[in-house]
């Protein structure tokens, strides 16, 4: 690594970036970013890489989650707490149906950019930049919003940090006890036919933790906080480089802004930026695989990404669509065995799912995503491989984005509650209700071959 610096990256093309009209501002922002505490500390990403390391091999099962992007607006108790909430209630309950560990990492606390597929966006006449996220201008369509305005990236750094603390102020003071089970209420999902399943895997585990403590005599404080690492994708390169260190008494450098930054299709060229920033942090990471990814490209991403084959390191995410996963994913499953390699596969049931309706709004069928990630388990088992997680787009409202589920939500019913900037997100009742089926199909235990 001796010919990789956090600011390398700027001598190859770099895609998905916004064009900054003073370049002076964004150097004085990205120095001011760069003498700020870190948001993440380097223990806690190589924790989360030795459970991934450990999710690779069987161990343990990766929960992954949240907004599509982040808002500004959205650093408030409420919906922080309705995330956390939600991502703590499905790992519930695949804890429950798989016996393991369930390593939970929340899209949330700098989801703040997203890729485009335009550069810009024309309404009539008037043509200016893409809306790319809270972190690199703002959603209203005047010159002024939408013009790259480099001060945001410390509005990120500072929502973010806000969004920190209170995750781990609510994780440290209890909030995931389940000696509390108002934490754990689904009230507005009660009428689910879900929720009376829901109830007994909480007493299930109630009652197991009452047991332990009275033959023990200890109540353990280990059973009352929960670890939640965060992610989201590397894709803004001037604010990951800002936050890019040394740190004592540990080799390489570090991105501390969050714990495992993620490469989309859109920005994983072998030769591009992101390739080359990624390459040289010790970060645990996530590659994202779609339709387009070949077996050589994909080759050549891990030679590339972890030439030391790092336990933990490489968490391959495909978001094939549940019409392409059957011929999309064997070949790049079977090209990563011939590597000899061990990585953490996972599926993303989102992404390849998308559709916008004739009324304008985009969305995901449930039925659809509950299909890839039934195939996906299935693909996997068949070719000796192992899916080792899950990532979803999801909140802790209740929203109405996706269609179907236990409450059949159609097509109607999305003007309702329609509250996502970029991409539909299953909401509360949804998301339990995914959880249930992966636990079920877990619990089930892989088919005889």
């Amino acid at each position: 690594m001796s010919d990789w610096r956090p600011d390398s990256w700027q001598a190859r093309t770099a895609a998905q970036q916004p064009t900054y009209p003073d370049p002076q501002a964004l150097r004085r922002v990205m120095d001011e970013i760069s003498q700020l505490p870190p948001l993440v500390t380097s223990w806690e990403v190589e924790d989360l890489r030795e459970r991934l390391a450990r999710a690779a091999v069987g161990d343990a099962f990766l929960l992954q989650g949240g907004d599509c992007a982040e808002s500004f607006d959205d650093c408030r108790a409420e919906p922080i707490t309705a995330k956390l909430k939600i991502l703590l209630q499905m790992s519930l309950v695949l804890v429950h149906g798989t016996r393991k560990q369930v390593i939970r990492v929340g899209r949330i606390a700098g989801q703040y950019a997203k890729p485009r597929s335009a550069d810009t966006e024309a309404r009539g006449d008037v043509v200016l930049p893409a809306y790319r996220g809270d972190l690199v201008n703002r959603e209203a369509f005047t010159e002024e919003d939408r013009t790259p305005d480099p001060t945001l990236m410390l509005r990120a750094y500072e929502r973010a940090g806000l969004t920190l603390n209170f995750i781990r102020a609510l994780t440290d003071g209890g909030f995931a006890d389940l000696h509390h089970p108002e934490y754990w209420d689904i009230s507005f999902a009660h009428g689910s036919r879900h929720a009376a399943e829901y109830h007994r895997i909480v007493e299930s585990i109630r009652d197991s933790i009452s047991f332990v403590s009275a033959v023990t005599g200890i109540d353990s404080q280990v059973l009352r906080q929960v670890d939640v690492f965060t992610s989201h994708e590397g894709l803004a390169l001037p604010y990951e480089q800002a936050q890019t260190r040394r740190v004592p008494r540990r080799d390489g450098w570090y991105n501390l802004s969050t714990h495992m930054p993620w490469i989309g299709m859109r920005t994983a060229q072998l030769d591009g930026a992101h390739v080359e920033y990624h390459r040289g942090i010790k970060n645990p990471m996530g590659i994202k695989l779609g339709p387009a990814m070949t077996d050589a490209w994909l080759t050549a991403l891990l030679d590339a990404l972890d030439p030391d084959r790092v336990p933990g390191r490489i968490t391959l995410v495909h978001r094939m669509g549940a019409d392409k996963v059957a011929t999309g994913l064997p070949p790049l499953v079977e090209s990563v065995r011939r590597t000899g390699r061990t990585v953490l596969w996972v599926c993303d049931p989102m992404h390849g799912n998308t559709e916008t309706l004739p009324n304008g709004y985009k969305t995901r069928r449930f039925d659809k995503i509950l299909a890839e990630v039934e195939q996906s388990f299935a693909i996997h088992e068949e070719l000796g491989s192992r899916l080792g997680g899950v990532h979803f787009e999801m909140t802790g409202e209740n929203v109405t984005e996706c269609l179907g589920g236990a409450s059949n939500l159609l097509e109607g019913d999305l003007e309702r509650a329609y509250r996502s900037r970029v991409d539909p997100r299953l909401n509360y009742e949804q998301a339990l209700e995914l959880a249930m089926a992966i636990a079920r199909h877990l619990r089930s235990g892989p088919k005889p071959r």
